[in-house]
């Protein structure tokens, strides 16, 4: 019998407005797959079962009632530990705010619990999100689902691990250069980076900057798409946000669920590297095997990209310039309590200056234009998630890929920091496993503004690879988990060493 835990969000929503399951026989379900998995993953790093045990009581008590529902009434999500929560303890990964508990709601959170969502807690994310591998000395190093001594990615990387063992239903997640699709794609679950501003987030220090997104991350495109209907909209403290004065033009109704669409109508572009990044052999064997299996469900499948000259440097330069605004205080003040990427990147940005800001933005203007032109004859693009297979967490980052030094420690991001760069929406869908037995990710790019057709076209290959084991969402050995040793007992579990 299906455990409520294991159950999709659309379908454990519906049950709970039929009244044919309670918010707390799922919440219940939840808590017992984490007491018996999380120690063996460390996903769900803060945890609050009496607060929402209240919460998922006062959402029966409303079904009860016969009172209106949310869309997300009863459902459990796990909240990334980069957001506030307020009363919960919320440390970013750093050990400055080890014990910090915000005031109130970010934004956000205040959405999810208006559409009537239970919060059971936090999970895991490297320090302030720096590094696609998700361990901090606060709460130490989150394992792979399908191998906890390998990385699950991140920044997100506890959201995927907590969706993918069955602990929450949906969760939040951020993205600059793929912390949203990375962990998607190592976990074998579904994440979202939409386009700037279509969620708000009033946190980001630098507003105009549309590297930084927030986003949803579920175990289907469906799942996903439900809880983002409850996070778009508009919100002044976000300059990104969209707005016509007066009026709002994000509507939830329009990305509640996947629109229906005919991939034999559409044109697909098909790259293992967008022509520069360092994307390993193995990953483009992998990658050319898998869409052979479906590029003929397509219109047209050319191999092809967008010209991407100028996206490492563009990248390196606006990303370390985000830091700087974000760190430099504290880097200067005291460097010691700042992890080896966070500082890595204060360091790089004050050895640039405002000529290099200039030519990085003028880059990134030419590349966004040329990817326009690019999309006049494209609907959507296919790339792999990510450029390796999962590696071990005591790997900081890959220093090589193919016996080749990778440019930086996020370097080996570059299938998802070309797409940041020019502001499209991105999303990272599960496509069985790779040679290895872990998770492989398809990203699928959308035009510019065309979030809705990402996710259309995501559900639509979702539901024609289901059936297939060699391309269907991989599912973890819940069992092999519960046998395993605590991850906390591994070396260099704690903190960077």
């Amino acid at each position: 019998m299906t455990e409520p835990c294991d159950l999709g969000a659309v379908q454990a929503r519906a049950l709970i407005g039929a009244k044919k399951l309670s918010a707390a026989e799922l919440l219940e379900s939840c808590l017992r797959r984490t007491d018996a998995l999380d120690h063996a993953v460390n996903a769900m790093v803060v945890r609050d079962d009496a607060g929402a045990r209240a919460a998922a009581r006062a959402a029966d008590d409303a079904a009860a009632r016969g009172a209106a529902l949310g869309p997300l009434h009863g459902l459990p999500v796990g909240i990334k530990d980069l957001e506030d929560v307020g009363g919960m303890r919320t440390t970013y990964g750093s050990p400055l705010f080890r014990d910090h508990v915000p005031a109130e709601d970010q934004a956000l959170v205040r959405a999810i619990r208006a559409a009537g969502a239970v919060i059971p807690g936090k999970t895991n994310t490297p320090e302030w999100g720096a590094g696609a591998n998700t361990r901090n000395s606060v709460f130490g190093a989150t394992g792979n689902p399908f191998d906890p001594q390998r990385s699950a990615a991140g920044s997100s990387g506890g959201s995927a691990v907590a969706l993918a063992t069955g602990m929450v239903p949906l969760a939040t997640g951020s993205d600059n250069g793929g912390s949203l699709r990375n962990p998607a794609a190592f976990c074998g679950i579904v994440g979202f980076r939409p386009t700037p501003g279509l969620v708000p987030n009033e946190k980001r220090g630098l507003g105009w900057s549309a590297l930084p997104v927030l986003g949803p991350m579920a175990r289907s495109v469906p799942d996903l798409c439900l809880l983002l209907s409850t996070i778009v909209g508009d919100d002044p403290a976000d300059p990104l946000a969209t707005t016509v004065h007066g009026r709002r033009i994000q509507r939830p109704e329009h990305y509640a669920t996947p629109a229906p669409v005919d991939l034999a109508s559409l044109r697909v572009a098909i790259t293992p590297d967008f022509g520069f990044a360092p994307t390993a052999r193995e990953i483009r064997e992998e990658f050319a095997s898998k869409t052979d299996l479906f590029r003929h469900l397509f219109a047209a499948a050319e191999n092809t990209t967008p010209d991407c000259s100028g996206t490492d440097e563009a990248f390196e330069v606006l990303r370390a310039v985000g830091f700087l605004a974000g760190f430099l205080d504290r880097y200067r003040s005291d460097p010691g309590q700042l992890g080896p990427n966070v500082r890595a990147n204060v360091e790089e940005g004050l050895r640039y200056g405002a000529a290099d800001v200039a030519r990085a933005e003028l880059a990134q203007t030419a590349i966004y234009r040329r990817w326009q032109a690019f999309f006049t004859r494209h609907d959507v693009i296919l790339t792999p998630s990510i450029t390796i297979s999962p590696r071990p967490w005591t790997e900081l980052f890959p220093a090589e890929i193919d016996g080749t030094p990778t440019r930086t420690y996020f370097h080996w991001l570059a299938l998802a920091y070309a797409v940041s760069l020019v502001g499209h929406p991105a999303l990272s869908l599960p496509l069985g496993l790779d040679r290895h037995g872990m998770p492989f990710g398809l990203q699928i790019v959308g035009p510019r503004g065309g979030d809705a057709k990402v996710l259309a076209v995501a559900a639509a290959l979702e539901r024609e690879l289901a059936g297939d084991p060699r391309t269907a969402r991989p599912v973890p050995d819940l069992a092999r988990l519960a046998a395993a040793p605590p991850l906390r007992n591994s070396p260099n579990f704690l903190g960077f060493g």
